[in-house]
């Protein structure tokens, strides 16, 4: 063994050691930049000598090359799900149940993370696969982005031959915060709650963006160990300790009703302390004998359950009711609340949605209102103690002006009310960073915080001016320079050859969505023709009913818009359909997606369809050629099965393709 081989093997231990010191004890010995500079040599060492590189590198937790899709994989022990029960009564009587069949059992009663269940698989010690609950039997194969969350053992010592444990991912409430704060500022949607963002990460194909997320695991069960018995499950999770795993808490084991009762509402106490999200308790059998003298059901074992939180809510006062005016002009009522704690986060506003929800709730200000959160961003209010209603509330009536430019507001059929003026300030900030999103022009570098800088600034007033920028005059911006002002003229150069399709989902349209604005390219070919498209034509599209038409006459028919366009071509931006000739296996056959597919998301099989020709609904009828159904297909399966359409897997849509 040479001197360059030793020092690697020496640096992976250092180095996996500091990392367990610091993830799972939590206590570090060195400072990141010791960790960093360590971390730096052995990488130059391992791109030198990849010989030399070891499986249980720390430089193979920050991510490999993108995948292609996720291999699926077939659980050697199966997933299996559990009975949830929703309240006291109900616990008592599984208690109840069970001491029936072995009175002396005692139970393991943990808190139940909400985030996404996986198996992690070891052989003589070594981290080998890693994969997703899916439908218990089968999953995906997501070893690569499992390897970046640094609580995950790669190595184990005095571990049996073959290991196979049970964990939630999850993501700690301050990186999900985070993430959110680094989408809206960059224009994208946000994730809803922490548990979604976990899914959405742990099933990035590019492993480098999931070890982006920070994303953490607790592991709560042995599903198997080759040559080991354990006598109870607190014993196992004892043991998976001792191995360097993070495990369940809080946790405790009792033999009564009254304790489980007990212990339920003290974790429930505890959920807004907690840096992850729990949304219930698990009651297990503790003994290994009395569970397999229970036995269990089809789907779900007999001698455990999980208890269910309801969703937290609280009163608290109505300080006032703001309006804030939307991308499309929408006023949207929040209220302005006392400030309260709910499900972990101090909320001080709520939406309203719209003047028909307060008026049937008959919400004023200065009203006790109860406010709930059951795993949304926004916060909404119920309804009103009317017990506690001062004296003096009236009821509130949407403003008949805009709050940001003084023009009227209409209420539209859809019980929205909407301020008129094309060119108002608030939705001008709005349209621009939407015009700039991912899914639009794709302008990196454009976010919130920069388009603001810019309005005020007076750098621009609308999207096209965001092609008339200086670097000189971005570079001296707040936390702008140089380099970033550089970075941002050349990705706007970029967007100029997106095409119609994207350029008319840009420019934000009413009720015209990413689907439609292809099909409206695919169909005119210059964003001339559109000038002159009347709604009796558009509705002739399929797929395009008389609202959606009248959108689309309705934005070309504005003298803003052609003063808009005109600025945008003379800027250099390409106003004519990009989209590929189609053609191929699929032509003259219309697919229908629903439920979530094993592998693909649902974009990548629309991409997959529209590549080869076919062409995809958001309805089932009898033009229908085929409905991809995945798991949890709901009423458009029934509505297929009813009209006699073939319903494919995603195994025969890529057999078919292939």
């Amino acid at each position: 063994m040479n001197d360059i081989q030793n020092e690697i093997i020496s640096l992976t231990e250092e180095l996996n050691r500091h990392a367990y010191l610091y993830y799972t004890l939590d206590t570090p010995q060195i400072s990141d930049y010791e960790y960093d500079r360590l971390f730096a040599r052995l990488k130059a060492l391992e791109e030198e000598y990849p010989q030399y590189s070891r499986n249980d590198s720390p430089t193979k937790r920050v991510g490999a090359s993108a995948l292609e899709k996720f291999e699926k994989y077939t659980h050697r022990y199966k997933m299996g799900s559990l009975q949830d029960v929703f309240s006291y009564d109900e616990v008592r009587q599984f208690v109840d149940r069970i001491k029936q069949a072995e009175p002396n059992a005692e139970f393991s009663v943990e808190a139940k993370i909400d985030g996404l269940s996986v198996a992690l698989v070891y052989e003589n010690g070594v981290f080998v696969r890693g994969a997703t609950r899916g439908d218990g039997l089968v999953g995906e194969d997501v070893t690569l982005n499992l390897k970046t969350i640094y609580t995950i053992p790669m190595t184990l010592k005095n571990a049996p031959s073959y290991l196979e444990v049970r964990g939630e991912v999850y993501m700690p409430r301050k990186s999900f915060e985070q993430l959110n704060r680094a989408r809206e500022e960059n224009g994208e949607a946000l994730f809803a709650n922490p548990r979604n963002a976990s899914a959405g990460s742990l099933r990035q194909l590019d492993p480098s963006v999931t070890a982006k997320r920070r994303l953490d695991i607790l592991v709560f069960n042995i599903q198997g160990a080759e040559g080991m018995e354990f006598s109870s499950h607190t014993q196992s999770l004892e043991y998976l300790d001792g191995l360097g795993f993070h495990t369940v808490q809080p946790r405790g084991k009792f033999s009564d009703a009254d304790g489980i009762i007990e212990m339920i509402q003290n974790i429930g106490t505890q959920r807004s302390t907690l840096q992850y999200d729990i949304d219930g308790v698990v009651i297990k059998v503790d003994g290994i004998q009395h569970r397999n003298a229970i036995g269990e059901n089809i789907s779900t074992p007999k001698w455990a359950c999980a208890y269910k939180f309801p969703p937290e809510e609280k009163y608290t006062r109505l300080l006032d009711i703001t309006v804030q005016v939307g991308r499309t002009g929408v006023l949207t009522p929040n209220a302005v609340l006392q400030p309260v704690k709910l499900a972990g986060t101090t909320v001080s506003r709520a939406t309203l949605h719209n003047a028909d929800y307060i008026a049937k709730r008959d919400i004023r200000i200065g009203d006790t209102v109860l406010v709930r959160k059951a795993g949304d961003i926004i916060p909404e209010v119920g309804n009103v103690d009317l017990s506690k209603r001062p004296e003096n509330a009236v009821a509130y009536e949407m403003p008949d002006v805009c709050p940001s430019c003084g023009e009227r507001t209409v209420k539209d059929e859809e019980a929205a009310t909407r301020c008129t003026n094309v060119l108002c300030p608030a939705q001008r900030a709005r349209n621009i960073i939407h015009f700039a999103s991912r899914d639009a022009m794709n302008i990196e570098g454009l976010g919130t915080a920069v388009v603001n800088l810019l309005l005020e600034n007076g750098l621009i007033h609308d999207v096209a001016d965001l092609y008339t920028l200086d670097v000189r005059d971005v570079q001296v911006l707040d936390g702008m320079g140089a380099r970033s002002a550089e970075k941002l003229l050349s990705a706007l150069e970029r967007s100029k050859t997106a095409g119609l399709e994207r350029l008319l989902f840009a420019l934000g349209i009413r009720n015209i969505g990413q689907k439609a604005a292809k099909t409206l390219a695919g169909k005119y070919g210059d964003i001339e023709r559109l000038f002159f498209a009347t709604a009796d034509e558009l509705t002739q599209i399929e797929d395009f009913g008389e609202i959606m038409a009248e959108c689309v006459t309705d934005y070309f028919s504005h003298e803003g818009t052609r003063i808009l366009i005109d600025k945008l071509k003379a800027c250099g931006l390409v106003t004519t359909c990009q989209i590929k000739e189609q053609g191929g296996r699929f032509d003259g056959m219309t697919f229908v997606l629903t439920g979530t597919l094993p592998t693909l998301k649902r974009s990548q099989a629309e991409a997959m369809i529209e590549e080869n020709g076919g062409k995809t609904s958001s309805s089932v009828s009898k033009k229908t050629t085929y409905v991809l159904a995945g798991d949890e297909a709901g009423s458009k399966l029934t509505k297929a099965q009813s009209l006699g359409i073939k319903i494919i897997t995603e195994e025969e849509f890529l057999e078919m393709l292939r």
